[in-house]
């Protein structure tokens, strides 16, 4: 990053970390972001970096539809470029967590797959949500990840690169697949 980008992302950084609902210590969001929606609803701990690209939205209403939502994430995580962390009920990413790039975490999607929902354009569906989705600590998820909505995923764990996770992901373990699947589990 050059020295002339490293000063815009944090003049960048400061106009954001004041709209966000908490915002700890050297918070940097690297210019330019694609989408920041819902901040009010989104708390960021210190020392956390978001790459270019990043979409982080937490949203309130979507289709005529209201919605709580929340985004709570630990210290010392670092998204790659192009990530998607998007929220219409709750999402906890604790400490420690590293992304690849192009990955997605969400806990809701357009819609659910029925017939009153298949006849409508998906972008006028109103958001459906499976459950939370929750990211214990020291996680590491490769490029082009999607944590799917519901699922819980453990202290230590390593998502393999292109893998889809729907279902829970115990502590300790590496998975990997579509859908992500148990390769190795360490006992501590």
């Amino acid at each position: 990053m050059s020295i002339i980008n490293k000063i815009i992302s944090h003049i960048y950084s400061i106009l954001i970390s004041h709209k966000l609902s908490y915002c700890g210590k050297r918070v940097l969001f690297c210019f330019p972001s694609t989408l920041l929606y819902g901040l009010k609803y989104i708390s960021v701990d210190s020392m956390t970096t978001f790459g270019k690209g990043m979409r982080l939205t937490a949203w309130d209403t979507y289709a005529g539809e209201c919605f709580h939502p929340s985004i709570t994430i630990g210290k010392d995580c670092h998204f790659g470029d192009n990530c998607h962390v998007t929220s219409c009920n709750k999402i906890s990413i604790g400490d420690n967590l590293l992304t690849g790039t192009n990955v997605l975490i969400t806990d809701n999607a357009h819609g659910q797959f029925d017939k009153n929902n298949i006849v409508l354009p998906p972008i006028d569906r109103p958001l459906y949500s499976k459950g939370s989705v929750t990211i214990g600590n020291n996680v590491w998820l490769g490029n082009n990840v999607c944590i799917m909505p519901g699922v819980s995923v453990g202290d230590g764990v390593i998502v393999a690169a292109n893998s889809v996770v729907t279902k829970d992901v115990p502590s300790n373990t590496m998975v990997a697949g579509v859908p992500a699947r148990i390769v190795k589990q360490i006992e501590l």
